[in-house]
């Protein structure tokens, strides 16, 4: 459309295709990063990482985000271990999350953000499909709606999302489950309907 006009002489409203276009490569770079993501073949950056300082540096960016209808908890363990991440991915995630949370509590609730040293013996690395070992856990638990077991099954689906069509790619847990598996971690989601749910990064 542009180039036609361009060739007719027509330029009043060229500014309204070139947003046009410019908009639509930045969702088409977009989408390419969470397929990226997805599929783990994005490039990482993986630093020593103190995830409790990564937490309490993004509180008030998340109270921002979730509106003053949801309360936010913040619970660090003391003693952490520092963690091998990719800081900046991480955050992204944790925002992911949170955002969910918020969206299941349409009425308004708490949101619980919660970091922890797990030891995971041969069992419990086996109930998380990772090698047994030192893990860091990073959850977020909400007082929402609670998901249901067929939900839960495809949560980590691309493009499988309950909100409405215009509001979610599907691709916000598929990408966070990408990019913890990428990390060589596990995401595991806990929930009973009625009762809220709770995502773990290990």
């Amino acid at each position: 459309l542009l180039q036609v006009r361009l060739r007719q002489g027509r330029t009043t409203e060229i500014d309204r295709y070139v947003a046009a276009a410019q908009g639509a490569s930045k969702r088409a770079a977009a989408l390419t990063h969470r397929l990226l993501a997805f599929s783990r073949r994005q490039t990482l950056d993986p630093k020593q990482t103190d995830v409790n300082r990564l937490v309490i540096g993004m509180e008030e960016l998340i109270r921002r985000t979730v509106g003053p209808q949801i309360t936010l908890e913040v619970v660090t363990a003391g003693g952490l271990w520092s963690t091998l991440i990719d800081s900046s991915q991480l955050e992204s995630a944790l925002l992911n999350l949170c955002i969910n949370a918020r969206d299941a509590m349409p009425e308004g609730g708490r949101i619980t953000i919660e970091t922890a040293n797990k030891w995971l013996d041969d069992r419990a690395a086996k109930d998380r499909d990772l090698p047994p070992g030192q893990y860091l856990s990073l959850c977020v638990t909400d007082t929402g709606t609670g998901i249901t077991p067929d939900v839960i099954a495809r949560a980590f689906d691309p493009f499988f999302t309950t909100k409405p069509i215009g509001q979610g790619t599907g691709l916000g847990l598929s990408m966070v489950h990408g990019f913890v598996r990428q990390s060589g971690g596990q995401v595991r989601l806990y929930s009973e309907r009625g009762h809220g749910t709770t995502m773990c990064l290990y």
